[in-house]
């Protein structure tokens, strides 16, 4: 089948304070062909959306080649529609009228363009609500205009940037079912679908291929093909072992680069660290303990039962596993002797055990105690830690890393942070 897209050695920066750039993208390659569905699957920040505005020409790279059925893609992309996470629906327009908001570029006549919207709204479940307003629809329903207002330009390519993920389970499940089916059926005007998730079953159950982003810069670390028939489902065994590969991939890549840094000593306070709370940290910790699971649990099971998607549960997992509470390994998280006590212990000892993990196992907590250990104030400027982290990383990042220490540090007690007068100090110096 003849490609309707492709990207080759894509390189997308972002400009950063002092002249210096933020690398987002690099070296990102794919290709969609008629009748695919190719998933991107990755956490936040791997560059995802900023690929798609890439191929809907809404921006350009600083890198490689974007081509649209064989011509370079140079600007906006006629042939090429998006679906966003917001419904970005225009709410003084009715129904039909913001259908047909897609329609007017296209320089139609009007009865042309109402025929056409009307058809659109049809196709996707929302006949008899085409004088209806957006404030009058659920939230399924407005995404469902939204659908409607990308397919009624008969796109060669749709492009979808978590178009579910502001739903609730229900509705995005009705939704989802009901696009696999249209596409399935052959009623949809569209040869091909890029849609980006964070949501392992979700890709498992509509795309034909999935690509695993990697993060900082976004690069494609592998390529999984999903070659199970349509319509798909999830309760079978080939169903899961494929959302298993895909957990096991994705986990295996991410403790492989933090055992990296590790080894080649890189990690140091430089070590970018996801803003979770210790809430988090324990409630996974207390579900693990508790049975079904009694300490080790596979990743897929622990994210249904606990109602969390990819961006939510791995960075959990990560920091339990940086705190040495847990193990994650093979797609399976396991708690630690540590974690296990953590499970048992009341909460002057968890506080206990928290707070010689930050100091044992977190380079940057332990490096502000110390500052804060040797000054005769036992206090320091929050632009003291973060001037440090900048220069490794982005400000962005550096601020989250910061924040999680914050987060962590307070819970173990093992340092205090002033908000207002962005301070560290010692409640009780030693």
């Amino acid at each position: 089948m003849a490609d309707l897209l492709s990207v080759e050695h894509i390189r997308r920066t972002f400009p950063r304070g002092g002249g210096e750039e933020l690398l987002v993208l690099d070296d990102v390659n794919l290709s969609l062909k008629e009748g695919e569905i190719v998933g991107l699957l990755g956490r936040s920040g791997s560059g995802k959306s900023t690929l798609l505005r890439l191929i809907a020409g809404l921006s350009r790279p600083q890198g490689g080649h974007l081509s649209y059925m064989g011509a370079p893609i140079e600007g906006p992309v006629q042939g090429v529609a998006m679906v966003f996470q917001s419904f970005a629906l225009f709410p003084w327009m009715t129904v039909l009228e913001n259908v047909q908001l897609g329609l007017e570029a296209l320089n139609l006549p009007a009865r042309e363009m109402r025929e056409r919207a009307l058809a659109a709204i049809d196709l996707i479940g929302l006949d008899g609500y085409e004088s209806a307003y957006p404030r009058e629809l659920s939230g399924g329903m407005r995404q469902r205009v939204g659908f409607a207002r990308a397919v009624v330009v008969h796109p060669n390519i749709l492009l979808m940037d978590e178009p579910f993920s502001a739903l609730d389970v229900l509705t995005a499940e009705n939704l989802r079912t009901d696009l696999v089916e249209l596409w399935g059926n052959g009623k949809l005007p569209i040869k091909g679908i890029i849609l980006v998730t964070h949501n392992i079953e979700e890709a498992v159950l509509m795309c034909d291929r999935v690509l695993l982003f990697s993060s900082n810069p976004g690069r494609v670390a592998s390529e999984i093909p999903i070659d199970l028939p349509q319509p798909r489902d999830r309760t079978s065994p080939q169903f899961e072992d494929y959302v298993d590969k895909i957990y096991v991939e994705m986990t295996a890549r991410r403790v492989e680069r933090m055992r990296q840094a590790q080894a080649l000593g890189t990690a140091g306070i430089a070590l970018p660290l996801h803003h979770v709370s210790p809430n988090q940290i324990s409630g996974l910790i207390e579900a693990l303990a508790a049975m079904p699971y009694d300490g080790k649990a596979d990743l897929p099971d622990i994210a249904y039962e606990q109602e969390l998607e990819v961006d939510e549960l791995f960075p959990v997992a990560e920091a339990m596993q940086l705190l040495r509470l847990a193990d994650v390994e093979g797609g399976d998280i396991r708690l630690t002797h540590m974690g296990k006590r953590f499970a048992d212990g009341e909460m002057n000892e968890r506080k206990e055990i928290f707070s010689r993990a930050l100091v044992s196992h977190v380079p940057l907590a332990a490096h502000i105690r110390k500052i804060l250990d040797e000054r005769t104030s036992h206090s320091a400027p929050k632009t003291r830690f973060l001037d440090e982290l900048e220069d490794h990383m982005a400000e962005d990042a550096a601020e989250e890393t910061l924040r999680a220490v914050v987060s962590w540090a307070r819970f173990g007690e093992l340092f205090s942070y002033d908000d207002d007068a962005a301070l560290f100090s010692l409640e009780n110096p030693t």
